[in-house]
């Protein structure tokens, strides 16, 4: 069993029931997400001792945030209590043609203003082997990416393997302050998650003959902007996840796994969406569980497109699933069948 760190927000979600719109809506449900938090529980769910750190309020709606990462088995001795609210976002979701909308409500949130004094890297890293964040942490402001570096910093001194996901969210910052923070902490990171616009959002590095409103994706392309990436910043591995989208309700999935020798796609799936949030995290835990446990180049990038294939199917930001459906998935075993 390997102990995984992972950094970051979780919120509290609204979302109206089924496909109903928010000017419709009389009830929202209540659940909690936030990217780190989700590869947490997916590597909790794969049976790995999983750690998420962040800083939530004292009061009622923030112990729910540790609650609901507690009934998954995630470790949250590690986050800081303090502060005012627990960050809301509300979701509509998508059909056919309509596409999902997210709405923030997420300004002065505990971790949003949080300082490097509420976290002991130091105690935090004792034992682990693995930190992951993604570029939502440091978007939440100066302070909190100044304890991403640290948190980065402390992770390398004792030697644990850094991953980030990208993940640019234009509604938290412009692409210049994305670029310029993120390229500072590219230098720990040893393994990069990128979709198909990440890598052209924060460092400008653009795919070839890929226009992913139309659905199409140029393998091609992608094996340039991963070498672009690893050459640029060092990685030892980078992947990138390959959404064709067809419709809100319809996408072609599948990713690429470049290590600096070859290059690694997987077979792609074409999935009927139940709740693409969290799709890209579910990616993350399934990369990070295989890389721990040595799977090859191919045997790492079919578990990964495998385990988030499934995340789509599964309402709520977190992925519910075991490492036996997984696998029976990445083996080819997609028919959804009953099973009795």
């Amino acid at each position: 069993m390997s102990r995984i760190i992972t950094f970051g927000e979780i919120m509290l979600r609204l979302a109206p029931e089924g496909y109903t719109r928010f000017v419709q809506a009389e009830n929202f449900g209540a659940t909690y997400g936030g990217g780190e938090a989700n590869v947490a529980v997916s590597l909790a769910n794969y049976g790995e001792d999983a750690a998420f750190v962040t800083k939530l309020p004292t009061h009622e709606i923030g112990q729910s945030a540790v609650n609901s990462l507690r009934r998954f088995g995630v470790d949250t001795k590690f986050i800081a209590r303090g502060g005012d609210r627990v960050g809301i976002y509300f979701l509509e979701k998508g059909a056919s043609q309509r596409p999902s909308k997210v709405i923030y409500d997420r300004a002065d949130s505990a971790i949003a203003n949080a300082n490097t004094s509420d976290f002991d890297w130091d105690a935090i890293f004792e034992g682990a082997d693995w930190f992951h964040f993604t570029g939502i942490t440091p978007a939440l402001g100066d302070n909190v990416a100044a304890i991403t570096l640290l948190a980065c910093q402390k992770a390398k001194e004792h030697g644990l393997t850094v991953s980030c996901d990208l993940n640019y969210r234009k509604k938290l910052w412009s692409r210049e302050k994305a670029c310029e923070v993120m390229t500072g902490l590219m230098k720990y990171v040893d393994v990069c998650i990128a979709n198909e616009e990440d890598a052209a959002d924060v460092f400008g590095i653009k795919a070839s003959n890929t226009d992913v409103t139309a659905g199409k994706v140029n393998h091609e392309g992608y094996k340039d902007v991963a070498k672009q990436l690893k050459d640029t910043f060092g990685f030892s591995k980078v992947a990138i996840t390959l959404r064709g989208s067809v419709s809100a309700n319809d996408n072609n999935w599948a990713a690429m796994l470049y290590d600096g020798n070859d290059y690694y796609f997987s077979k792609n799936y074409l999935i009927h969406i139940v709740d693409r949030v969290g799709g890209g995290d579910s990616f993350g835990g399934g990369l990070i569980y295989a890389c721990l446990h040595n799977y090859t180049p191919q045997e790492t990038i079919e578990f990964a497109v495998a385990a988030s294939c499934l995340k789509h199917t599964i309402e709520g930001d977190f992925n519910q699933v075991s490492v036996d459906e997984v696998q029976k998935l990445a083996g080819g075993d997609g028919s959804g069948r009953v099973q009795r």
